[in-house]
């Protein structure tokens, strides 16, 4: 509803301050000398606000303004809040200065368009439509807020913003002759601790932070558990440990530090750091068994692929890597088709076809 109030100036001359009130919006108001500016004024916002036109918050804040807000209100709360918080500055950088009024889908389409031309730091000659969706995603979770949480804006403009094609994501896993020779690579390392992590890795298919931070206080050797609680996806669930990690994590329990609770201590010189750093380690043993191509996240891929083709479900795959959607466990289908053939013969029998 809109309301006016007639006022007295201290000048003596006299003012309309208009009001107007509106079910889910915020309260605005705007004072005029003359009464028929007054009641026109409030009659086109309430119009406006009912017909969804009215941007009268968005044209008091700038994007900077959002992105501060969202920074201290909300990004502390992201497992992923320091990646976000710099692409969050670029888009400061970028587009900062203007009301949200002028963040519209074109606007943010030429900075879309503006990063994908930019290349990398690392020299790439073409960004990945991964990369520009990844700062896509972070301004839209600003700008989501902005219209949910704060009223600043009806929509969040990104909606209309087309996203990158992304690849399905490679599959390298270590093949039946590779894998030995890692082993073997990883046992003769200097390193204490590469070789239990290595067996971790593959017979839970872990991901890296989540075998380096465990803690002795997670394992349970008796019933051969490693509970983890702070994954990537926010869900406890609970990590085999079986074979040769068992073993290894056995023999260093005997010798475990009273000191530290981390099962992978990181040394005197960098004793603020979460884990120990195997990179080294990790690098020199891929070069002795002469692998091309292998990542420490390839192992992830190595236990889920041989999971695959031992014909595992998708389901128990996913339910062991932490997985809260199929999708990323579809791409491993394709290595078991022994299963897919006898779930078929499974189906013609019982069809009597």
């Amino acid at each position: 509803m809109a309301a006016i109030e007639k006022r007295k100036n201290a000048d003596g001359s006299q003012s309309y301050r208009a009001k107007v009130r509106l079910k889910g919006f915020e309260p605005v108001s705007a004072s005029f000398t003359r009464l028929t500016d007054a009641r026109a004024w409030a009659a086109q916002t309430e119009q406006d606000q009912k017909n969804g036109r009215y941007f009268g918050q968005s044209k008091r804040h700038t994007l900077s303004e959002l992105i501060d807000r969202y920074t201290a209100d909300e990004l502390h709360k992201l497992k992923s809040a320091r990646s976000v918080g710099t692409r969050l500055d670029y888009w400061k950088a970028a587009l900062g200065s203007q009301l949200l009024s002028d963040v519209t889908p074109d606007v943010i389409q030429k900075a879309r368009d503006t990063i994908k031309a930019t290349p990398t730091l690392r020299g790439a000659k073409v960004r990945s439509g991964a990369d520009v969706n990844r700062a896509l995603a972070a301004l839209s979770s600003a700008l989501s807020y902005g219209a949910k949480e704060l009223g600043w804006i009806e929509v969040n403009p990104l909606v209309r913003v087309r996203k990158f094609s992304e690849s399905k994501g490679r599959v390298r896993y270590l093949s039946d002759t590779e894998l030995p020779k890692l082993l073997a690579a990883c046992k003769a390392s200097d390193s204490p601790h590469l070789m239990l992590a290595v067996c971790l890795a593959l017979s839970t298919g872990a991901r890296k932070s989540e075998v380096l931070s465990l803690t002795w206080a997670q394992v349970d050797l008796k019933a051969q558990t490693a509970l983890l609680g702070d994954t990537k996806n926010g869900d406890a669930r609970a990590l085999p440990v079986v074979g040769t990690a068992l073993q290894l994590l056995t023999e260093r329990a005997k010798v475990r530090s009273l000191h530290d609770d981390r099962i992978f201590p990181p040394t005197a010189r960098s004793s603020k750091s979460e884990y120990f750093d195997l990179r080294k380690a990790w690098d020199a043993a891929c070069k002795s068994a002469q692998l091309e191509d292998f990542h420490w996240h390839d192992l992830r891929h190595t236990a889920a692929s041989y999971l695959a083709m031992a014909g595992v479900s998708p389901l128990e795959i996913s339910k062991l890597l932490g997985h809260r959607t199929m999708a990323m466990v579809s791409r491993y289908a394709h290595l078991a088709p022994a299963r897919t053939i006898e779930i078929s013969g499974a189906l013609a029998a019982r069809l009597g076809v």
